[in-house]
């Protein structure tokens, strides 16, 4: 596929062309640990052992490669195993990474308790200001920078391309979590990124019923000592071995198939969903980048194709209304993650962000964050006024 194929295009056929013994139109499942050899060290098209590669993940990996514009795709067990991976590939004891304020938990987790103990050093910046990204860099340390946009799940914006600037500036490689936008409403990798990552468990497979993680790397990282990136990744992704099964990786590819239809019905009804709530007397703040009042819209309107299904908002009457607001739906279901066709409410402070109550990261506990789905808007919108009118 060339890059100048529009995106479902690639996303339907990039990495998949038709079985050669069959002529199916679907990549097979190639559910297999091992492959016959032609002669000792004689691979069938580089196949050895599933761990190293396998026909169905690597499908997956130049599907979603194509889909970020990037140089190679490398496909996890989930998310975290490959924000692992790089991390462990990239950075050594002694080095330093910013972090957003309002990462995702289990990314704060990583590098609070994981990353941390095992000698990387982290700083917490505000990631919509600049001068706060510069000020958490530490010259001749900080190696790598950290951005999710939009965040989990405050729906914070950060400018990539200038926060790109800044890393490289300083030596640093710049690293952006991509889920929340998804490779069809935005593209870090062509505003200067060096790596994309994804949780594929969310709206990538869209039908939460696959767990699992990608990371893009960028066809051309000059930050000095980091230039072979990729190859590090490569080989960290083969030793550490959390790599994606072959079925998760065909659930993970039939999802991408759909995922540019599905991202416009999702930021449609997530419009209308914003629309209500804003209207809503129990309503405090409603967060989301489409707003022309929210902090960075203009830098979310310059490199989001869309403002996505993700909506967080806060209720006048605090915490304990929140909690029964989230108990109160029937449409609406009750879980954490996110971007499946259907509708998702949780409350962060007690649900996904958990682990992070008590730090910087801590998010407030009048807040409620929705996945909006891809039903019937109207009946959405039904259910989240009744249960509002009675908590809020």
């Amino acid at each position: 596929m060339s890059d100048e194929h529009g995106f479902s295009t690639r996303a339907i056929h990039a990495g998949q062309e038709a079985d050669p013994l069959t002529g199916a139109v679907v990549t097979p499942i190639y559910q297999v640990s091992t492959y016959k050899q032609d002669g000792i060290g004689g691979f069938r098209n580089g196949y050895e052992y599933s761990r190293s590669a396998n026909p169905t993940r690597t499908a997956l990996e130049e599907c979603i490669a194509a889909l970020e514009g990037g140089s190679r795709g490398f496909a996890f067990a989930s998310g975290l195993a490959g924000q692992d991976t790089v991390a462990r590939a990239l950075l050594v004891p002694g080095d330093h990474v910013v972090v957003p304020n309002d990462a995702y938990g289990g990314t704060y987790r990583y590098f609070n308790k994981v990353a941390g103990p095992q000698g990387i050093e982290h700083s917490i910046a505000d990631m919509g200001d600049l001068e706060s990204v510069r000020a958490a860099i530490r010259p001749g340390q900080t190696k790598m920078v950290w951005v999710e946009t939009p965040t989990n799940p405050l729906l914070g914006i950060a400018d990539i391309a200038a926060i790109a600037e800044i890393a490289h500036a300083a030596g640093a490689i710049l690293v952006v979590d991509n889920t929340f936008a998804t490779a069809y409403l935005q593209s870090p990798l062509a505003l200067g990124a060096d790596i994309v990552t994804h949780s594929t468990t969310k709206y990538s497979g869209g039908h939460s019923d696959v767990v699992g993680g990608a990371v893009v790397t960028a066809k051309s990282i000059t930050v000095p000592g980091l230039e072979d990136a990729e190859e590090r990744i490569a080989f960290h992704q083969n030793s550490i071995g959390g790599v994606a099964g072959p079925f998760d990786s065909w659930l993970t590819l039939r999802g991408l198939k759909t995922l540019g239809v599905r991202m416009d019905r999702h930021s449609d009804n997530a419009e209308k969903v914003v629309e209500f709530l804003e209207g809503h007397d129990g309503v405090s703040q409603v967060l989301y980048p489409g707003l022309p009042g929210h902090r960075n819209h203009d830098v979310a309107a310059r490199q989001m194709k869309r403002f996505g299904g993700m909506v967080s908002f806060r209720m006048k009457r605090g915490e304990d209304a929140a909690v029964k607001t989230c108990a109160a739906v029937s449409l609406w279901t009750l879980g954490e993650s996110l971007g499946g066709v259907e509708s998702l409410i949780e409350h962060p402070g007690r649900m996904t962000h958990a682990s992070v109550a008590g730090t910087e990261l801590e998010v407030p506990g009048d807040l409620i964050r929705l996945s909006v789905g891809i039903e019937d808007v109207d009946d959405l919108i039904a259910d989240l006024r009744e249960a509002l009118d009675i908590h809020g």
